[in-house]
């Protein structure tokens, strides 16, 4: 960890692979200040990890980095201990907190975290980058709640790009609060809603049989994209009803 005037930059690292007699060993498994890492225990093939937050934030200057590559054979799973709370600080430039996921062939991952939440005056960019082979498995959960109980939301804006063997098939960008552009609360946006989430499943029998593109309950979708790549976004009025509809939707596509 490397505190600067203005925040604190922090970074974890996750390596995951196969032990060749159908484990996981964790070879890599790094964290420091508010990003610390733990390994909890496991089920089966897979191996567990969670983020557990040593400090509070992101605050406005920090710039946290996450990366976690999941090898050949690996099955891997990580959570987070608790919500990630967006705080305002001192330095007006804002926050950054940026996830990479990598996952090989034969490999799997299983991105888990626990909700952001925006509070208000808090102001953070969000980028999680995905980088997929032809035979990996992703399972990849956002969920972002907009301010705490009867509070405006900061100012968040949240990327996600995600590619399977070479090729983009999802690219998006959602900006809300303070300074995004007209209209983000809007019948055309969130519609009012103060949470919003989306699952990203990575199945490679999705390619022969993608799912059927659906609305799964009301402000809950299903969408098949190019590839092995289905798609599940919810609108919801709060954190616990935006889990029971994403939970929903993904128990759908088994």
């Amino acid at each position: 960890m490397t505190a600067v005037p203005g925040g604190v930059r922090a970074s974890a690292r996750v390596l995951a692979r196969g032990d060749g007699r159908g484990g996981t060993v964790l070879p890599v498994l790094e964290g420091e200040g508010p990003l610390a890492v733990r390994r909890t225990r496991g089920s089966g093939a897979e191996a567990r990890v969670m983020l557990v937050g040593a400090m509070s934030g992101p605050l406005g200057g920090d710039h946290f980095t996450v990366e976690v590559h999941a090898a050949s054979g690996a099955r891997l799973r990580v959570g987070s201990a608790a919500a990630t709370l967006a705080l305002p600080g001192q330095d007006r430039t804002g926050a950054r907190y940026d996830v990479r996921l990598t996952v090989d062939d034969d490999a799997e991952l299983c991105w888990l975290p626990e909700q952001l939440i925006s509070a208000g005056g808090s102001d953070l960019r969000v980028t999680t980058s995905v980088d997929l082979a032809a035979g990996a498995r992703l399972l990849l959960r956002e969920e972002q709640v907009l301010g705490r109980a009867g509070e405006e939301p900061g100012s968040l804006t949240s990327r996600l790009s995600v590619r399977t063997a070479g090729r983009c098939v999802l690219d998006q960008e959602l900006a809300c609060g303070p300074g995004a552009p007209g209209g983000w609360d809007g019948p055309a946006g969130l519609a009012g809603h103060r949470a919003v989430g989306q699952l990203v499943v990575v199945r490679p029998e999705f390619a022969g049989e993608p799912p059927e593109p659906r609305v799964f309950e009301e402000g809950a979708a299903v969408m098949p994209l190019t590839g092995p790549v289905a798609l599940v976004t919810a609108v919801a009025a709060d954190g616990l009803r935006l889990r029971r509809l994403l939970d929903g939707a993904l128990a759908s596509l088994d």
